[in-house]
């Protein structure tokens, strides 16, 4: 059949994403998380399949309206835990449930107030650990029952704790239920033990050693999402004491134990938390820590990348990490030796588990000209790219270019499939968020900005991994610090210098285009330069005091521009959009959700009107009920509907 078209945008929001894989009964089982659309309910669907290895078949635990996620097969067993929403809408909570594949579909076993957050199997496979927050507690509900809602700000947080439940225990809790009669509108009990007390601390991770006796929670002082004084603690399960190892640093919320328990391994920056108040965080760095003698005795900081440890096994620490604009697996030894596991191409490795010895590795990878698939080592095991089987897709090569204060900055750049080099194509600049985060030259990764819709209508499209990205080593990732927006324009307008001197774009036809972090981009790029002939705005920042007052992460503003607005106020008016609002002369799209804690939308609000006042060309969108990002198909899609038709009209 010939191709004769792109991927349409009902087609790219309607294209499942594959998650969360875990891999069981050594090697034979594999669960993932397949995320569907249902534009007619405008929702997104979550569904845990599994794919029995002997047999190569796939079937789904849940359909429809029951949805599922987080699978975790247990240890040696024919076991699969699974998180479910339980409830009405806005009191919906997420509770784990049980299916043994021989007697039960499905066995609710935690029935927590708060839901749960994370959880794990004891590694007997006999109960399960999880995390939820801590419940009003009842002085609390007699103030609302009193007074009515109210909070005081910066005082009032929740922590989580870990709790314990007995496999046996929940089964039996559930038999009783289900031999009720049907009338009986009694509820499953909550069956937990508390391991941790909530006034304590709160608990962001935690895993256990192979022997089930031990513990290591990663922890801060409050469940404040700002807190960043981290400390890891070893509980004796047993005993149920606690003991604080000597870690300085920002540890990350992942730890695992080796094979023998004497060990752990975990990432975190480098430096003590209070550095970070005034500095940008550097690369994270893997650490192994000896439990018993209580000291480090490895540190991966040679690598210059940020390593996550997924698991310990046999033949090392199943880790992942960034190289480039690539995402990719492999093994760490206790040496600091450093292993990529089956792909040396631009790739993204989503999601990865291991059997314990090592030898079954499943994972999630996207590469080019092909759709998110599951892999067990190198075999795959689905076929999700045939979406893209009479579909044309845009050609994505990586490009370097210099910068004027001498950095390198690497791209993604999409041609059409039909490319002619004797022609020059109008630009588009998509810039993604984060800062810390890359563009990758992977097909339909982007979900904001459609990109293959772009290219069919004409343009090239030009995705910068501007300084800041990760991926690119530390220096890299920290050389934005104190020029956010001056350094971010110069790494833009030179990627687009860079491909008007190759006589490949029109100088006169250029537009650009960011979401979060790269909205904040994107709106220096509309007050700060005529050189644009459209700019579109999604939750983006435009005044580095309003953001700062508003945000529900003031400590990322501090690091970044290394002071608080009232001590340094010349760098907060330098790095702002709207320090040069009466420049602005380019038409501008701006989208933002009304319910956006990281980037509130007054941000939203001053830019639109600065620009309205200047009888500048605007269009302001607030999206109703929507917090950072779209999380509905149907915001996806008029999100991407109303870039395309701007850019189209534009430019």
């Amino acid at each position: 059949m010939n191709k004769t078209s792109y991927t349409s945008i009902d087609e790219l929001v309607q294209m499942p994403w594959l998650q969360s894989i875990s891999i069981g009964k050594e090697g034979k089982v594999i669960a993932y998380v397949k995320r569907t659309s249902d534009l007619s309910e405008n929702v997104y669907r979550n569904h845990v399949w599994v794919y029995e290895v002997e047999d190569q078949k796939h079937y789904p635990i849940t359909t429809g309206k029951f949805e599922s996620s987080s699978p975790v097969w247990a240890p040696n067993k024919n076991y699969l835990a699974y998180i479910v929403e339980v409830g009405e809408k806005e009191k919906a909570r997420k509770q784990i449930v049980l299916k043994t594949f021989d007697e039960f579909n499905g066995i609710q076993i935690t029935n927590s107030k708060e839901g749960v957050n994370k959880f794990i199997w004891s590694p007997d496979g006999k109960g399960i650990y999880y995390t939820t927050r801590e419940a009003d507690s009842e002085d609390l509900k007699k103030r609302k029952e009193t007074y009515g809602e109210f909070e005081y700000v910066d005082k009032e947080y929740k922590n989580d704790y870990l709790c314990y439940v007995g496999i046996e225990e929940a089964i039996e809790s559930f038999k009783e239920l289900s031999n009720k009669k049907k009338d009986d509108k009694e509820e499953s009990k909550d069956i937990k033990d508390y391991i941790t007390n909530p006034k304590d601390f709160s608990v962001r991770g935690f895993n256990l050693s192979p022997d089930g006796k031990k513990a290591a929670l990663i922890c801060t002082p409050t469940g404040d999402i700002r807190d960043e004084e981290t400390n890891i603690y070893i509980l004796d399960i047993l005993a149920k004491n606690l003991k604080k190892l000597n870690i300085i640093g920002v540890v990350t919320s992942k730890v695992v134990f080796s094979p023998d328990g004497n060990k752990i391994a975990f990432a975190k920056t480098p430096r003590e938390p209070g550095y970070y108040e005034w500095n940008v965080y550097e690369e994270i760095v893997l650490e192994i820590y000896d439990v018993e003698k209580e000291e480090t005795i490895m540190r991966l900081s040679e690598f210059d990348r940020g390593v996550m440890p997924i698991k310990w096994t046999s033949r090392g620490i199943l880790a992942n990490w960034q190289d480039r604009a690539s995402y990719k697996i492999g093994m760490v030894s206790e040496k600091g030796e450093v292993s990529p596991i089956y792909s040396n191409d631009e790739c993204y490795i989503d999601d990865a588990d291991s059997t314990p010895d090592g030898k079954n590795i499943a994972y999630i990878k996207s590469e080019k000209n092909k759709a998110a698939e599951v892999y067990i080592n190198s075999e795959r095991i689905t076929n999700e790219s045939r979406v893209y089987e009479n579909k044309l897709l845009s050609k994505k090569e990586l490009i370097t270019w210099g910068t004027k204060d001498g950095l390198q900055i690497e791209g993604v750049l999409s041609k059409p499939y039909d490319y002619d080099s004797n022609k020059k194509y109008p630009l588009l600049v998509v810039i993604h968020g984060g800062p810390t985060w890359a563009s990758f030259p992977i097909h339909n990764m982007n979900k904001v900005y459609p990109i293959d819709q772009f290219v069919e209508r004409g343009f090239v499209v030009l995705e910068p991994n501007y300084r800041g990205s990760s991926g690119y080593g530390d220096k890299f990732l920290t050389s934005n610090f104190r020029m956010l927006g001056v350094g971010d324009y110069e790494d833009v307008i030179s990627g687009v210098d860079f491909l008007v001197e190759k006589g490949v774009i029109d100088n006169e036809r250029v537009g650009v285009m960011g979401w979060s972090q790269g909205g904040y981009i994107s709106a220096f790029c509309t007050t700060f330069s005529n050189r644009f002939k459209a700019v579109s705005v999604g939750a983006g920042i435009s005044n580095w005091t309003t953001y700062y007052v508003n945000t529900d992460i003031t400590t990322f503003t501090r690091s970044y521009l290394g002071a608080t607005p009232w001590d340094d106020p010349e760098i907060y008016a330098k790095t702002s959009p709207m320090t040069y609002i009466k420049t602005a002369c380019t038409p501008t799209l701006i989208q933002h959700g009304e319910n956006d804690k990281r980037v509130p939308v007054p941000n939203a609000y001053e830019l639109y009107r600065g620009l309205q006042d200047l009888k500048v060309e605007s269009e302001l969108v607030i999206f109703k009920g929507m917090g950072h990002g779209p999380h509905k198909p149907g915001l996806h899609k008029a999100i991407m509907e109303q870039n395309l038709q701007w850019f189209v009209d534009h430019v």
